[in-house]
């Protein structure tokens, strides 16, 4: 039950003080908060800070430790293609040597033999340029190569050729018959040339033309053989004739070097992943411990100040609600305006709450 108020000054000083608590302990949580979040702030930028050093530290190191293995993989990756060359070169060479020995007889009867063409066409006081492959292939064609040398002579000669005259005539003046006439005039001029050439030298001598012609063939079997020998040799995968120990001995021995280094490698990747990993990092959060310890206690604190001080608000904020606020009304609840009521009640002006709010209101007019 309500109690009566005796004294109304006193209580208008009351309530006047129970309203300054209340503006002191708001601004002062109004001012807990502010530290709590500059607290939670700095707290969270420390930790923050030591774990980007501890994943900044953490990755440099493992980038050194694959740099230096790398770099040694590297120098013995070189140091193995630089043997495998030598190797090369020198199963190469052996090919190269073998080829040598194995055909220098057919090249020996190459030799006789092209000698011997020579001789016989000098002897029968015949061109030189009649033993060449350009003649053979355009008067007595037997090899595929000589055919192929005919067929690209004809169409040159007898098409492009005189196709290509024609498109030279200015287009304006170009007509059909032209054409014509340049075939004419190339088939007399380069049909005549090779007849004459043909009557000059295989029809004057057939007989040492057909000579040229099985000892060019003879030749030309030889090379075959040649060519067969050395292929058989390339493909040949027996590789002791060439002596190659001592490369295959490096590069096995590289090899397994560059297979322990990888290892190796690996296994300073896993020791570092399992134990230096957190060695690093521990120290990194040793180093900040106290500081985020300092910083938490401090937040612990503030946030217990807070929330005591905020069940203090609400009780105090109730009291003054129902001891104060029904009988002088939400308006009127402020330190200079209680404050002015009580004078006027001290004063005599006024003789309850009632008469002290119209004198403060119609003062106020």
């Amino acid at each position: 039950m309500t109690q009566p108020i005796t004294d109304l000054a006193a209580f208008l000083g009351e309530a006047r003080q129970a309203v300054e608590d209340l503006d002191r302990m708001e601004a002062e949580y109004d001012q807990l908060e502010l530290e709590e979040k500059q607290l939670r702030r700095q707290l969270d930028s420390e930790k923050k800070a030591v774990d980007t050093s501890v994943s900044q530290t953490v990755k440099k190191r493992r980038e050194e430790i694959h740099s230096s293995y790398d770099k040694q993989i590297v120098k013995e990756q070189e140091r193995l293609k630089k043997v495998k060359s030598k190797r090369e070169k020198a199963k190469n060479q052996g090919m190269k040597e073998r080829i040598g020995e194995e055909t220098a007889g057919l090249r020996e009867a190459n030799r006789q033999l092209a000698l011997k063409l020579k001789s016989l066409f000098q002897k029968e006081r015949m061109p030189l340029f009649c033993r060449r492959t350009w003649y053979y292939a355009l008067y007595m064609p037997r090899t595929l190569k000589e055919i192929s040398i005919l067929l690209a002579v004809i169409l040159l000669v007898f098409a492009a050729l005189p196709w290509g005259i024609h498109l030279l005539i200015p287009e304006e003046a170009r007509r059909s018959w032209m054409l014509i006439l340049i075939y004419l005039a190339d088939i007399i001029l380069f049909g005549g040339a090779y007849l004459a050439l043909g009557n000059g030298t295989k029809l004057r001598d057939p007989e040492t033309i057909r000579q040229g012609r099985k000892l060019r063939d003879a030749i030309g079997s030889n090379q075959k053989k040649i060519r067969k020998i050395a292929r058989s040799i390339r493909r040949d995968r027996n590789e002791a004739v060439y002596d190659l120990d001592q490369y295959d001995d490096q590069i096995a021995r590289i090899s397994q070097e560059l297979a322990d280094l990888t290892t190796k490698k690996q296994e300073a990747l896993n020791t570092f992943n399992t134990v230096t990993q957190t060695i690093i990092s521990d120290e990194i959060i040793s180093n900040s411990k106290d500081k985020i310890e300092l910083l938490s206690r401090d937040l612990a604190r503030t946030e217990d100040r807070t929330k005591e001080l905020e069940q203090k608000i609400k009780e105090l904020s109730l009291q003054i609600t129902d001891r104060y606020e029904s009988y002088i009304g939400k308006e009127f609840l402020q330190p200079d305006r209680l404050a002015e009521l009580a004078r006027l009640i001290r004063t005599g002006q006024a003789f309850n709450l009632t008469d002290a709010i119209a004198v403060y209101k119609d003062g106020k007019l």
